[in-house]
């Protein structure tokens, strides 16, 4: 009995709270997307109005990943996630309450639109530096992040499963305004569980014992010299490996941004299916994207605990890439819609497959700054959100879908090329 109350399973109760808490933040983002078509309809909206609007979340979201993560240094976890978690709740209803076009005026629902997704990408953009960078870096051990950091990326791609068939079912029942408005107070009860049950650090839970504590410590560095948050994130920009970790961040998001605003458009639009249908069918390829997500974070920490985290982050990364650009080629090229599905399907498992070793990678380079490393990464890794969101249509429009598809082929390349020139070793 005694043998039995020295043992705890804590960390594996924070790490649910933070695949919930993924899951929500993925169903109030990629609802826009879903959404937009019946908002283009109500609104007077066009696709590359719409693609502004989408654009305008990428855009916030990139522009405060850095301070995002600072924000993480300095509040820590708990609070850092409570207070963005309610915020997006609220920023979710304000949609809402955006007045028609024909009420109004079309510039002011597209500056209305373009604002609050703006806000929503800015109090989303803490997220998974905290996420990773704070909370997971201090609640697992070091051999151990990239499996817990896949499993909330199993939260975020099934949010954004779930988001095909619900937001379509709700636009279609009860109208696009209810969608947004029905779906707010999730991220509220998710902040307030979180804020309840959270700690910072594992040391300052009543709820975790010594072995759970010794294994979280095993193999972590000994602390160094303290620094302040402006010395931490100057360390980081400097940091070549880090930068090269962003830019390759930055490519492989390139595929993911079209699958976050455009798969169910394309579904729909080009490959004929019907609301319903197609907002299942979209589902497909984010369900093997959780699948993806945990087998490669499983992958990266098993190589990595043979062959060193960087062996480890390279040889997930540089494969999955490769397979993910192939497959996105062939969907574009597919006769028939079912095809074009299954070959999305693996696109986006693949590229998922290689999410957490990209975060195990900027955790071990950026070392005790690791929240602001994950902020700098995964600002290069939504930048190029804004750039789907506008090259798309554009592309579409002048060469064809097959075409707007082939360039995410050829970023998904460029991304695994890099790796060859980094080193994921605290060292390296």
């Amino acid at each position: 009995m005694e043998q039995q109350r020295a043992t705890s399973h804590v960390r594996w109760v924070i790490l649910g709270f933070l695949t919930v808490i993924s899951f929500v933040a993925y169903l109030l983002r990629t609802n826009m997307s879903v959404a937009g078509e019946r908002i283009m309809t109500d609104v007077g909206l066009t696709p590359v109005q719409l693609g502004w609007v989408l654009a305008a979340f990428a855009w916030g979201y990139a522009l405060f990943q850095l301070p995002g993560g600072i924000l993480g240094d300095l509040l820590g976890g708990r609070r850092a996630l409570a207070l963005v978690t309610a915020l997006w709740g609220v920023l979710n209803f304000l949609v809402a309450l955006v007045p028609s076009g024909a009420a109004s005026g079309s510039l002011l629902v597209i500056a209305s639109l373009v604002s609050l997704r703006f806000l929503m990408g800015a109090a989303q953009a803490p997220l998974f530096p905290v996420l990773g960078g704070s909370v997971i870096a201090r609640w697992f051990p070091p051999s151990g992040w990239a499996l817990p950091n896949a499993l909330t990326n199993s939260g975020l791609t099934l949010g954004a499963a779930a988001t095909g068939p619900l937001i379509a079912w709700l636009v279609r029942d009860y109208g696009w305004r209810s969608s947004f408005a029905l779906t707010a107070p999730l991220a509220l009860l998710a902040a307030a569980g979180w804020f309840w049950y959270a700690r910072d650090e594992p040391a300052g839970h009543p709820a975790v014992r010594p072995a759970e504590l010794a294994l979280i410590d095993a193999g972590r560095p000994p602390a160094v010299a303290v620094t302040t948050p402006r010395e931490g994130w100057r360390a980081v920009l400097g940091d070549r490996n880090l930068q090269l970790i962003t830019l390759s961040y930055f490519f492989a998001n390139y595929v993911f941004y079209f699958f976050f605003n455009w798969l169910y458009i394309y579904l729909v639009q080009v490959r004929g299916f019907e609301e319903i249908e197609g907002g299942f069918l979209a589902a497909a390829p984010w369900v093997t994207g959780a699948v993806a997500a945990t087998a490669g974070g499983w992958t990266c920490d098993r190589i990595g605990r043979r062959r060193g985290i960087d062996m480890g982050c390279r040889l997930v990364i540089i494969p999955g890439l490769l397979l993910s650009g192939g497959f996105i080629l062939a969907a574009g090229a597919a006769q028939g819609p079912y095809a074009a599905v299954v070959f999305l399907a693996c696109c986006l498992g693949f590229q998922q497959f290689t999410d957490s070793a990209y975060w195990a990678a900027a955790t071990s380079v950026g070392g005790r700054h690791a929240a602001t490393a994950c902020g700098l990464m995964n600002t290069g890794g939504n930048v190029v959100g804004g750039l789907v969101a506008l090259l798309v249509p554009f592309t579409a429009e002048r060469a064809g879908w097959p075409a707007a598809l082939g360039t995410a082929s050829l970023f998904a390349g460029a991304g695994a090329v890099l790796w060859l020139g980094i080193r994921a070793d605290p060292e390296g």
